[in-house]
């Protein structure tokens, strides 16, 4: 029996928000229960997912037959829902186990695995960089590629704007790109959090005076990171190979892969970081909201009937 203050702000809500407090709070429960005990594509979802329709079939009638009147469908109904219960958890006892074990554990994350596959992690995306970086310097192919590290730079500060991707970072993608026979080997591709954003980028070239051994790529890498302060760019040299990193106008160079993987770790992995922060939250709020509508909607649906039915 809720407490009572609790009661009297209850007597005096309409009887739709609170049927629609309770959707919500189911909806919830059921949620976490499908993320926290079963992963995206394994059988133990599928189970809790069968056994969530099976329920929600199981509650529409017990509430039909209370509105026809009817007292020993509801009850058979309600052993039902027990006994579905506790078969779950029988079923699922070792996936209950490890929920119950992280949790007293205060591992309460773990619980929850992204769904947004591991490739949106930021030392997957920087490793598919690297691979990328590691092979094309082996092959002696020119690479330049610009990583947005803030905000994303406006178009204008390019000489051209490129080709428009937005495809997901992966090594082969990167090398590909490269490749000296295809269309869009010119110029600089470039990444925003785990995306590959534009290729055939133009960049605008520095007006210092640098070394002969600096080609085009160098100019064009020290250019861009003179007029944008939130980028880097990696140029690996056609000529020897050699890895360099640009940033603020000033280059680095020769750089170890080791090297150059704490430079990104420490100036581009934060953005991979928010984007996969902000793509879980947005994902998170999706999922809810679609569980959320099709039940309230189907919820709407039987109380209309319902008061129609009275009329």
């Amino acid at each position: 029996m809720p407490p009572q203050g609790l009661s009297h702000l209850l007597h005096w809500l309409p009887n739709w928000s609170l049927v629609f407090f309770d959707i919500s709070l189911a909806v919830l429960f059921f949620y976490v229960a499908i993320r926290a005990l079963g992963e995206s594509k394994s059988r133990p979802r599928w189970i809790i997912q069968g056994f969530v329709i099976f329920s929600g079939v199981l509650l529409a009638l017990s509430y039909f037959s209370q509105w026809l009147g009817l007292t020993v469908l509801p009850m058979v109904i309600e052993k039902l829902l027990t006994g579905g219960a506790v078969a779950i958890l029988v079923i699922l006892q070792s996936e209950f186990r490890r929920f119950l074990e992280q949790l007293g554990r205060g591992e309460v994350r773990q619980l929850f695995p992204s769904s947004s596959n591991d490739q949106l992690q930021p030392d997957n995306i920087l490793d598919q960089i690297l691979d990328a970086v590691r092979e094309l310097s082996q092959k002696r192919i020119g690479a330049l590629l610009l990583l947005e590290t803030n905000e994303p730079i406006d178009t204008r500060e390019f000489r051209n704007a490129g080709v428009i991707l937005d495809a997901e970072i992966s090594s082969e993608l990167l090398q590909t790109l490269f490749q000296t026979t295809t269309v869009l080997h010119d110029g600089a591709v470039v990444l925003r959090g785990s995306r590959v954003v534009a290729a055939s980028v133009i960049l605008p070239l520095t007006e210092k005076s640098l070394s002969r051994q600096l080609g085009t790529r160098h100019r064009a890498a020290i250019g861009i990171t003179e007029r944008v302060s939130d980028c880097l760019c990696i140029i690996v040299s056609e000529e020897t190979g050699s890895i360099s990193l640009a940033e603020q106008g000033n280059l680095q160079r020769p750089l170890t892969r080791s090297r150059l993987r704490e430079l990104l770790e420490l100036r581009f992995a934060p953005s991979v970081e928010r984007e996969t922060v902000a793509q879980d939250f947005s994902r998170l709020t999706r999922e809810i909201s679609s569980q959320g509508k099709a039940i309230i909607k189907k919820s709407v649906h039987f109380l209309s009937s319902k008061s129609n039915r009275k009329k």
